[in-house]
């Protein structure tokens, strides 16, 4: 027996499809091993920055199995993704399942051939590769955890860095600032309803005036003058066809046309890549295999014709690219349809539009400008573009990137034509515009900051860090990102700067090349960095974010006020804080502040308990917060999120609303004495279905499911948690 382990479920089915009876596919369910928590126990600085990994929590069981198979079998051979992070996972399963001479294969795609073929060609596990991806998780955590642990003593507590997180963030920032630093300007655009014949269309003018007189002259003249075509300009143009998919342009894309968000649309690319539909999603190549374009040339000339068929060969972006790898492709061109849910058919769809067009005849189009004057010159010209498609080439395929086509009406030079009306709409100039998902992606990679695998990953953090708040597609920072950033910016200019980032990220693409040693690429680097961060520790501890505009007074003593920053952002506080606790919120409202209750804490008996505002409400801790960890929410407050559903575990409580870190949830009144949860509104319904292995009714409380499932079982290894499925099996 072979045993051949990949990372996840849904690739070791795809795989034991195209592997005989002597194999045995398992998953280990991604990375076994991690750097532990605390930086103490992670990274031995001393001897040569070696890490200290840990068993991931929950994955004893996976390790158990994998290694009685392993022992069991002929031959053990590592199939993990073709990726640094793939060659660290099969390192840490030699390592942990005490593999001597284990074989490495890889594939960019999931397909009989590939995998057969990597299969006839193992390799062993390639040590740059993984000291690469090593190198990159010892940065990040010795960057981390130095700057976090200053920032919490300067800033405040829980905020954190990173390594490239932090420069995102600068980026996103500097925008910010350039939008305040904006003064706007008004000027004036102007229109006119012309017709030629029988064809009526619009004309701009040629200037958008900033005085008003001005715009009054150009009306006055307009509604009596003459109005002569002065110039048709008509140009025959040719568009090419975009390179296929990197990581990086399938993420802008799939924002812009399909509203998917980085890490969405990945974790919806690596569904169709373990179903075996597309190549390797993680990759900065536009690279296509012979193979491909062969595929690409045939579904062409059959589908559209020899005409539309024109071979194209494009260059990375990325000086670091290998071309072995391959741009994101079907891995059969022929099937232009494919993917189990919506999402996936709609990603697939954009994927094969345009890897199709990519070998596709350039299309041609007529472009015409029209201009017109009025009485021979008396007032700025007016104009008009169009545009009519020649020949529709790569098009054909990819009719979303047509864009819009305004035809004109055929005129002459010399034509006198009718005037109908002339508008005027006064406008405003706009500051630069927020980034988005896409827009910050695109300007990473520009800026050469990150890598293809990482930017979905900075996008989460920036969010879960509650620095960026996502409205629609646009990224806002919040107060508490302005801080941060502003603090790094001013004591770590050098550490946050694109160009060190991207040397940084050059050098590790240089361990991976095996052109440059680990220990002295983080000697280098964390040595200076090291001295900078202690450098910092006399800095004062920043609690004044500058004064509150002097409208504003303490509203219990009447003095001025400043800004300080909570866990909640900014807000505005009694200068004279601790003898006075006045506080307001931003917009200038009164916040409560702490109250002291006359009751002790149950939990350490030593301290009165305090009545505080939380992002969720008013709760109640204990005074010696953290030290003691008692909190309970205030009895208001927990009427008001009681269901009236009774708890049908301890049947003493009654299930109430909650949130934590990952949004709403329902729980017992009763905990911590009960820690019943469950993760939506329960219905107050219990669950009837039979279930064989409880020997009755299953008796789980109800909750809301979705439009399709308006009620399901609230207990997961109960089939009627996904009544969808249940139907499906009946």
């Amino acid at each position: 027996m072979k045993l051949v382990i990949v990372e996840s479920p849904a690739k070791a089915k795809t795989i034991e499809k195209y592997l005989g009876e002597d194999y045995t596919v398992k998953a280990s369910v991604g990375h076994i091993r991690d750097l532990p928590k605390s930086n103490k126990k992670a990274i031995d600085i001393e001897n040569d920055f070696s890490p200290h990994y840990e068993v991931a929590k929950g994955k004893e069981a996976v390790i158990e199995e994998l290694t009685k198979l392993a022992k069991k079998a002929d031959e053990v051979i590592l199939a993990t993704d073709y990726d640094r992070e793939g060659e660290a996972i099969a390192w840490h399963l030699s390592e942990v399942l005490g593999l001597k001479k284990p074989k490495r294969i890889v594939f960019t795609e999931i397909t009989k051939e590939a995998v057969q073929a990597a299969v006839a060609h193992p390799r062993k596990i390639d040590e740059d590769l993984r000291y690469a991806q090593e190198a990159r998780r010892v940065l990040d955590r010795l960057v981390g955890y130095d700057l976090s642990g200053l920032i919490w003593k300067k800033l405040r507590y829980g905020l954190s860095a990173g390594r490239v997180q932090s420069p995102a963030l600068r980026i996103i920032m500097e925008r910010e600032r350039e939008i305040r630093a904006f003064i706007p300007e008004d000027f004036w655009v102007i229109t006119a309803d012309v017709q030629s014949k029988k064809t009526p269309f619009t004309l701009s003018c040629s200037q958008e005036p900033r005085e008003k007189a001005e715009v009054d002259r150009i009306v006055t003249v307009g509604k009596t003058g003459t109005w002569k075509v002065q110039q048709v300009k008509e140009t025959e143009m040719k568009r090419q066809p975009k390179a296929p998919f990197t990581t990086s342009t399938l993420q802008q894309t799939a924002s812009s046309r399909l509203g998917y968000s980085p890490s969405n649309t990945m974790r919806i690319a690596q569904r169709l890549y373990e179903a075996g539909l597309i190549t390797y999603m993680r990759t900065d190549s536009s690279h296509l295999s012979n193979d491909a374009k062969k595929q690409i040339k045939d579904v062409v000339t059959r589908t559209y014709g020899d005409n539309y068929y024109q071979e194209h060969t494009y260059k990375s972006k990325s000086k670091n690219t290998q071309e072995a790898h391959e741009a994101i492709r079907p891995t059969d061109i022929s099937k232009a349809k494919a993917g189990k849910s919506a999402d996936q058919k709609k990603l697939y769809e954009l994927i094969w539009a345009r890897t199709v067009a990519s070998q596709m005849s350039d299309s041609k189009m007529l472009r015409t400008k029209m201009i017109v004057d009025v009485n021979d010159g008396e007032i700025p010209t007016f104009s008009i573009n169009g545009s009519r498609i020649l020949f529709d080439g790569w098009l054909i395929a990819d009719p979303a990137a047509r864009g819009e086509e305004n035809e004109l009406p055929a005129v002459e030079k010399g034509e006198i034509l009718a005037f109908k009306d002339i508008h005027v709409e006064d406008k405003q100039t706009q500051p630069p515009g927020r980034y988005t998902e896409a827009g910050l992606v695109k300007e990473l990679e520009k800026r050469d900051i990150g890598r293809p695998s990482t930017y979905a990953a900075i996008m989460k953090t920036l969010v879960d860090r509650g620095y960026v708040e996502k409205q629609g597609r646009t990224l806002f920072p919040t107060d508490t990102g302005d801080v941060v950033s502003s603090f790094l910016e001013q004591h770590f200019t050098k550490y946050i700067s694109d160009s060190f980032t991207a040397e940084l990220e050059d050098e590790l693409d240089e361990i991976a090349e095996g052109k440059r040693e680990y220990v002295k690429t983080l000697k280098d680097f964390y040595g200076p960095f090291t001295k900078e961060v202690q450098s910092k520790e006399d800095i004062e501890k920043i609690s004044n974010l500058g004064d509150a505009p002097k409208e504003y007074t303490c509203p219990k003593c009447g003095k001025n006020m400043i800004y300080k920053l909570s866990k909640s952002g900014k807000f505005m506080s009694c200068a004279t804080f601790p003898e006075c606790h006045g506080a307001r919120t931003v917009e200038g409202e009164e916040l409560e502040g702490p109250k002291e209750l006359d009751e002790e804490c149950p939990k350490c008996g030593k301290s009165k308990l305090m009545e505080r505002d939380g992002r969720y409400g008013r709760f109640i801790a204990c005074a010696s917060y953290p030290k003691c960890k008692y909190v309970r929410q205030d009895e208001e407050e927990a009427k008001k999120a009681l269901t009236g559903v009774k708890c049908n575990v301890c049947s003493k409580g009654e299930m109430m609303e909650r949130r934590g870190r990952f949004g709403l949830f329902y729980s017992c009144s009763e905990y911590p004495d009960c820690k019943h949860a469950i993760k939506a509104k329960p219905t107050g319904r219990t669950c009837s279905y039979e279930r064989e292995d409880k020997g009755g009714v299953c008796g789980a409380l109800m909750m809301e499911g979705t439009k399709t499932i308006p009620e399901r079982c609230s207990d997961k290894t109960c089939p009627n948690h996904n009544p969808h499925k249940l139907e499906k099996s009946k």
